[in-house]
């Protein structure tokens, strides 16, 4: 991909976090008013969002739609500075908006019920058991985004991919740490419902869990590390 700040990139950043805070966050807000919306519904909300948006403007700007992905392009020096952080703030910037968009649109009672969708710790998780499940969740969504959507090697089908991650990270440990895993379908929410109890946990643990996975994949799995290997053979 290109590395300048083209503003069509931005742009492809920012809507990708306004889908999923929209439909993410604002499942969970229609959850808190009919008992037949539960984890599955939720999650694929999520997983759709992000498999949807990437599928429509991967091609654009890569469809890292979260700062731990484009974390791990950075450390990886697959994307320059200013343009990892010109993605940052059009995710954020996107999640904001898709969080008034529900607080315009949205019943204020389904709302207020919801904290707009915040997440939550659920009982028995400290800040420190919440980190560590932010983590291995964002280790297995930025490892599967290099292995289908930055690898070459690999079938087109990184859109499918990466949203099942991000499926499966919720139905497996969602109601342990408020049903996200990515910082800025957070910051949304939380700016627009004053909730920030534990907010660091959705900081911390992706942008570990992310790094990490594209290090281990740029260094062991790419298609450099494995030419690296067949030259020292």
């Amino acid at each position: 991909m290109g590395d300048s700040l083209d503003p069509r990139k931005l742009v492809a950043e920012a809507i990708g976090p306004f889908a999923l805070v929209f439909a993410g966050a604002g499942s969970l807000v229609l959850a808190a008013g009919n008992a037949n919306i539960g984890l599955l519904e939720v999650a694929l909300a999520h997983g759709l969002a992000i498999a949807i948006m990437f599928s429509a403007l991967g091609h654009i700007s890569g469809g890292h739609f979260n700062p731990a992905v484009t974390a791990g392009m950075w450390v990886t020096r697959r994307i320059s500075t200013p343009l990892a952080i010109g993605y940052v703030l059009a995710q954020l910037v996107g999640g904001i908006l898709g969080a008034i968009a529900l607080v315009v649109l949205f019943p204020e009672g389904l709302r207020e019920a919801s904290s707009l969708g915040t997440p939550v710790l659920g009982p028995g998780v400290d800040f420190g058991k919440a980190v560590g499940i932010q983590g291995v969740l964002s280790f297995f969504l930025v490892m599967v985004f290099f292995g289908t959507a930055v690898d070459r090697r690999n079938p087109n089908v990184a859109g499918l991919a990466i949203g099942l991650t991000v499926t499966m990270g919720i139905l497996a440990t969602g109601p342990l740490t408020g049903l996200a895993m990515n910082p800025v379908r957070v910051l949304g929410p939380a700016l627009m419902s004053g909730t920030w109890d534990d907010h660091l946990v959705w900081w911390i643990g992706p942008i570990i869990g992310g790094v990490m996975a594209a290090m281990v994949y740029h260094y062991l799995f790419s298609e450099e590390a494995e030419q690296g290997a067949a030259r020292a053979a």
